[in-house]
């Protein structure tokens, strides 16, 4: 496949018997860019686990506590999760993005108040008018907004954390970039992980019980009258990008590990597991990018995998690829 794949002059180029100019054009993404599916059952994103972060992961899963993986941004915390979920069989990820604007709720349930408002006052004025000459005959209507679709519990959705202890079994919750949070989530999370319990007031303040719900995964879940009691703890894994620190009672409850910057050695061997190969026009670019990194530069593995990876599936070199190298390589930090 020819690595000009777009020449910039507008003009579409199909190839025999295509129907669409991208037809047998587009390359397959990398292996680590492949969409994933809802049920969480592709071929698992090769990963490279080191002796110390599997010994961090089993005292975790021995101690029920969550894993707090710390470290520069591309250094793989974030698929450690799908790592532990796989081999445990724990389910989808159950993933929660944090932002500044974050609160413990969003990560336990959200409710659509003026999605229901509206329902039920569509279900309220659904009145079959009679006949300006029978004004005086009774008007049927509908006997209650729940019998018209405006049921509560259809716009309560529960959140990540919220579908992890919902749920009767083990699940796996990744709750990233917590450091970009404000400074009471974290101790608001301990609280509801230490209690293994939360409620959601809505559907207390609606009197009921039996509520079904809607998950994070789309699944349906049973929360009683609204207070919801984890039969399992969930396996969590916390990432943060060292962009603020934690108060002390977060960090003890906690089990923390450091991703450090990978070795030449290591970088080839994740080389190898993403790639199946390490060509040897590729070491010379791995053990550029480890000097970079203990130079301070601010990299992310994938910026190295997506190098070598255009290497090997394209004739690209000379000036080509060092105007490539430039692009692809360049600094997270840089602006």
């Amino acid at each position: 496949m020819t690595w000009e794949i777009f020449r910039g002059d507008g003009e579409p180029r199909r190839l025999e018997g295509a129907e669409h100019a991208w037809q047998g054009r587009l390359p397959a993404p990398p292996p680590w860019r492949a969409p994933r599916s809802a049920d969480g059952a592709d071929a698992p994103t090769p990963f490279v686990m080191t002796d110390a972060l599997r010994q961090a992961i089993n005292a975790a899963l021995h101690l029920r506590r969550p894993l707090l993986l710390m470290g520069p941004a591309g250094m793989g915390k974030s698929s450690v999760v799908d790592v532990i979920a796989r081999e445990l069989e724990l389910g989808p990820v159950l993933r929660w993005h944090i932002t500044s604007k974050s609160v413990v709720t969003d990560g336990l349930y959200q409710y659509d108040a003026l999605d229901r408002l509206h329902a039920t006052q569509l279900a309220r004025g659904r009145v079959r008018k009679e006949p300006a000459s029978r004004q005086d005959a009774p008007q049927s209507r509908v006997e209650s907004p729940e019998e018209d679709g405006a049921a509560i519990e259809r716009f309560v959705k529960l959140g990540p954390l919220g579908t992890a202890l919902a749920d009767g079994v083990p699940r796996a919750v990744l709750i990233d970039e917590i450091d970009k949070s404000d400074l009471d989530l974290p101790g608001d999370l301990l609280n509801i992980i230490e209690g293994l319990e939360f409620e959601i007031p809505p559907l207390l303040r609606n009197k009921g019980s039996g509520f079904e719900v809607r998950g994070a995964d789309g699944g349906t879940y049973g929360v009683g009258d609204g207070r919801v009691r984890a039969a399992e703890f969930p396996v969590i894994v916390f990432t943060s990008n060292g962009e603020r620190t934690f108060p002390s009672a977060f960090l003890r409850r906690c089990v923390r590990f450091r991703m450090e910057k990978p070795t030449e050695e290591l970088l080839t061997e994740i080389v190898q597991e993403h790639l199946r190969y390490v060509p040897d026009d590729a070491l010379a670019e791995i053990n550029a990018f480890a000097a970079e990194l203990r130079s301070g530069t601010h990299l992310a593995i994938n910026q190295l995998l997506e190098l070598v990876h255009l290497m090997t599936a394209q004739d690209i070199n000379g000036k080509e690829l060092e105007k490539l190298r430039e692009l692809l390589l360049k600094s997270l930090t840089e602006r």
